[in-house]
């Protein structure tokens, strides 16, 4: 009996959230000079060269004569942890896959085009056209003006986030407090992501490949189908989302 219960725990879970990472933005690919250089901070601060994750930025090199695997040697003789590569076409990220490492868009197509605090009760009234923030929007949130285009990731780190306008698909949208999308949301949403059991996702027409609050997942194969192209809120029950419709 005790080995059948076994069999049927879960193994584990996902859960979502934003580590701290560091980021080793790269000038140069030689990896004799990176050799020279590491070797000087190793002498200066041997306590950050303990087993540290690093993703590997190289959005300023010249892909054709980046040496992704020689650079890794590299960073683990040191004893950084390469984790991850930040940029480049897709002959760098073929490369970085088959490194076993992850891959992450440049810097610059992750950028909203246009990011703005959110307005105070006191202050400025919308553009016409533009929806009002939500009651409840933390002071600290953002907003984000325009379609969320694929490959683009859009933070709030410290607040609430609004989107007016869509998430497109392979997009994604992460906030402290809560998500509001004021069109489709077809990417991945992630509210809560240092925690708040409190935060939530509310949008005008779900169709969300990803939903996620304070670490609680729910793929778009897991969704009701009814609630599917509604407007919904997500919020946690105990530790389940709870999908409603706001129609």
């Amino acid at each position: 009996m005790s080995l059948n219960l076994d069999r049927d725990r879960m193994a584990f879970t996902f859960k979502g959230g934003m580590l701290p990472m560091t980021v080793m933005e790269l000038t140069c690919a030689d990896p004799e000079q990176i050799r020279d250089q590491l070797a000087g901070k190793l002498s200066q601060s041997p306590a950050f060269f303990q087993h540290t994750p690093v993703v590997l930025s190289v959005e300023r090199l010249d892909e054709p004569h980046l040496a992704l695997e020689r650079i890794c040697a590299v960073c683990r003789a040191h004893k950084l942890l390469p984790v991850a590569v930040r940029g480049g076409t897709d002959p760098v990220k073929q490369s970085a896959w088959a490194l076993g490492l992850g891959w992450f868009p440049p810097q610059e197509a992750s950028r909203p085009r246009q990011l703005e605090s959110v307005p105070s009760q006191e202050g400025d009234a919308p553009a016409e056209g533009d929806l009002e923030s939500p009651p409840g929007v933390a002071s600290g949130g953002r907003i984000y003006r325009g379609t969320v285009r694929s490959g683009q990731q859009v933070t709030a780190p410290d607040g609430d986030l609004v989107v007016v306008g869509a998430v497109n698909a392979g997009a994604e949208v992460l906030a402290a407090g809560s998500v509001h999308v004021y069109g489709a949301l077809r990417g991945r949403a992630l509210a809560g992501i240092h925690g708040d059991p409190q935060a939530g996702i509310f949008c005008r027409e779900l169709h969300a490949e990803l939903l996620s609050v304070a670490g609680n997942y729910k793929r778009l194969e897991d969704i009701d189908p009814r609630l599917l192209s509604t407007s919904v809120q997500v919020r946690l029950d105990g530790d389940q989302l709870g999908i409603t419709s706001l129609g």
